[in-house]
């Protein structure tokens, strides 16, 4: 299974995917801690890889982890920042165990077409959960809005097509929201986003450089809140 969570800080957690064997991949929001709004050291981050009922299929510690460049933390979630809410963390050491096998990332989804995630969450932080199959309600620049019902502690988890013969992950969960009074799940597409974050890995512009883009609050019409 690799999908897992990722214990941060011993404060909190996030799920995370991983997408290589050093590689995992989650939301951008996960890294910084919510009363400073300083990012988290990579040191204080472990990566539980198939953690179910106390037990892991590997355990891993963070190296390093960067961000989308355009990411700027903040405690509202607005269009711009949604569409960048996305991190690769890198491990110090790979997993390499058959029952972990990366997954690969896929377009972005047409509206209307099926979707799933798999996360853990508060009240299920033992075991991870598949959301029942929900669907694609629109698409934005860099983003998604889907019918799915999320819950506090799926940041960063992924979301699958199941287009092709293996699910794909085509998005991360980066925030819970109310649209029309039903609740949706807010997704940052990452079919762009996962090869710019290897290449600032690859360029050395691993955690702790500092790195924020400007925008502005557009109106999707959802009513955001992070989980």
């Amino acid at each position: 299974m690799a999908v897992g969570r990722l214990d941060i800080a011993g404060a909190g957690f996030c799920t995370g995917t991983l997408v290589s064997p050093t590689l995992v991949l989650t939301a951008a929001h996960c890294l910084f801690d919510k009363r400073s709004g300083q990012r988290i050291n990579p040191a204080d981050i472990e990566f539980l890889a198939g953690w179910r009922l106390g037990r892991a299929l590997a355990y891993r510690t963070a190296r390093q982890a960067v961000i989308h460049p355009d990411y700027q933390y903040g405690d509202d979630s607005t269009a711009d920042r949604v569409s960048a809410d996305v991190a690769l963390i890198e491990l110090w050491q790979p997993i390499r165990n058959t029952a972990v096998i990366p997954f690969e990332s896929g377009d972005q989804p047409k509206r209307g077409a099926e979707v799933g995630v798999v996360s853990y969450a508060h009240d299920r932080s033992e075991a991870p959960s598949l959301q029942q199959v929900c669907s694609v309600m629109n698409r934005q620049a860099g983003f998604m809005i889907m019918s799915c019902d999320v819950d506090f502690g799926s940041s960063g988890a992924p979301v699958f097509s199941f287009a092709g013969a293996r699910p794909q992950i085509v998005s991360v969960v980066a925030a819970k929201a109310s649209m029309d009074g039903q609740s949706v799940a807010i997704g940052t597409a990452v079919e762009h986003s996962l090869k710019l974050l290897r290449d600032e890995l690859s360029a050395g512009r691993g955690f702790g450089l500092s790195s924020s883009g400007s925008g502005t609050n557009k109106n999707i019409g959802a009513r955001f809140i992070r989980p």
